[in-house]
C-alpha cells in the first residue's frame, strides 16, 4: 500500500508557501512528525487541539496515532490541503477557519484535550500564556509546542539562570515544564535563523491560597526591573517588603535569584494581607 503523499508535493500541488507575516515554518519530514505527536504518550481516541497546521504534516502524524484532531488555522490558503485530510480520515478530524487567539478551544476541543502544535512563532508565548492561566486544573491534559530554542529555554530556566524570568515562573509555579526534543533549523522550510525545540507541559497541584492574578503583576514588578534590588523593584507593592522579611527573603536580592516556590510564597503572604 502507497504511503501519503510527500508533503513537498503537498505544498507544490496547493501552491502553499510559508508566509513570514504568520510565523509559518513547515516541517516536512515525516519521521520527525511523528516523534513529535509521540511525546504525550498514547493518544488512541484522545481528544487533541491543533493551533497552526498549516498544508497538515503534524495534523496527519497525529491522526496516524488514532487520535480525534481539532486544528484551527488562520491562513486560508492551507484550507483545500486539510479538506483533504478531513475526506481521508473521516470524522477524526474538524479543521476551523480562524484566528487561534479568539477561537473558545475548551467548547471546540472538549476538557482533557492535548494541545501540540508547530506553534507560529509571532503568537506562541501569547498562546502559551494563555493556556497557562485561569481555573485550575486547567482544560487541557498536556501542552506540546514548538518554540524557538531560547523561548523554551526560559519556559524551563531555573533561578541564577540568565533565561530565568516571568515566563518560567508563570509555566512552572503550577505545571511542570520539560525540553522533550531540540529540532535543528534545518528541519523546516523555509529554515529560520534560530534554532528551535519542543516543550512538553504537564498540569501539576496548584499552591493553596495564592491569588494567580497577583502572582503575575508580582513578577511583573519584580523582573521589570531585574538588574534592581527587590527593595526597589517592588516597592509600588503595598506590604511587600513586610512579606518579604516575614518570610526570610533577602530585599537586596535580585528577582532572578528568587525561587519560583519563594516567588509562590510571597504571593500567598500578599494575598491574605
Amino acid at each position: 500500500m502507497a504511503g501519503p503523499e510527500p508533503l513537498r508535493e503537498v505544498i507544490a500541488r496547493h501552491g502553499l508557501q510559508a508566509a513570514k507575516s504568520l510565523g509559518q515554518n513547515f516541517i516536512l519530514d515525516r519521521q520527525l512528525l511523528a516523534r513529535i505527536a509521540a511525546i504525550p504518550g498514547p493518544l488512541d481516541n484522545a481528544s487533541v487541539y491543533e493551533v497552526g497546521p498549516g498544508p497538515g504534516g503534524l495534523t496527519r502524524a497525529l491522526l496516524e496515532t488514532g487520535a480525534k484532531v481539532v486544528a484551527v488555522e488562520r491562513d486560508r490558503r492551507c484550507l483545500p490541503a486539510l479538506a483533504e485530510l478531513e475526506a481521508e480520515f473521516a470524522e477524526r478530524l474538524h479543521v476551523i477557519s480562524g484566528d487561534a487567539l479568539e477561537i473558545d478551544e475548551r467548547a471546540e476541543a472538549g476538557d482533557g484535550a492535548h494541545i501540540v502544535a508547530n506553534l507560529p512563532y509571532n503568537v506562541g508565548t501569547a498562546l502559551l500564556l494563555r493556556w497557562l492561566a485561569g481555573p485550575w486544573p486547567p482544560w487541557w491534559s498536556s501542552l506540546t509546542l514548538m518554540f524557538q530554542r531560547e523561548v523554551a529555554e526560559r519556559i524551563v530556566a531555573k533561578p541564577g539562570s540568565e533565561h530565568y524570568g516571568r515566563l518560567s515562573v508563570a509555566a512552572q509555579w503550577r505545571a511542570t515544564p520539560r525540553i522533550a526534543m531540540a529540532v535543528h533549523r534545518s528541519a523546516f522550510v523555509p529554515s529560520p535563523k534560530v534554532a528551535s525545540a519542543v516543550v512538553h507541559v504537564v498540569p501539576a497541584e496548584e499552591p493553596d491560597g495564592v491569588d494567580a492574578g497577583l502572582l503575575e503583576r508580582l513578577t511583573a514588578a519584580a523582573f521589570g526591573q531585574r538588574r534592581k534590588m527587590l527593595r526597589s523593584s517592588l516597592k509600588a507593592m503595598p506590604d511587600a517588603l513586610d512579606a518579604l522579611a516575614a518570610l526570610g527573603i533577602d530585599p537586596a536580592r535580585r528577582a532572578e535569584t528568587v525561587s519560583v516556590a519563594e516567588f509562590v510564597a510571597l504571593a500567598r503572604a500578599l494575598s491574605s494581607s
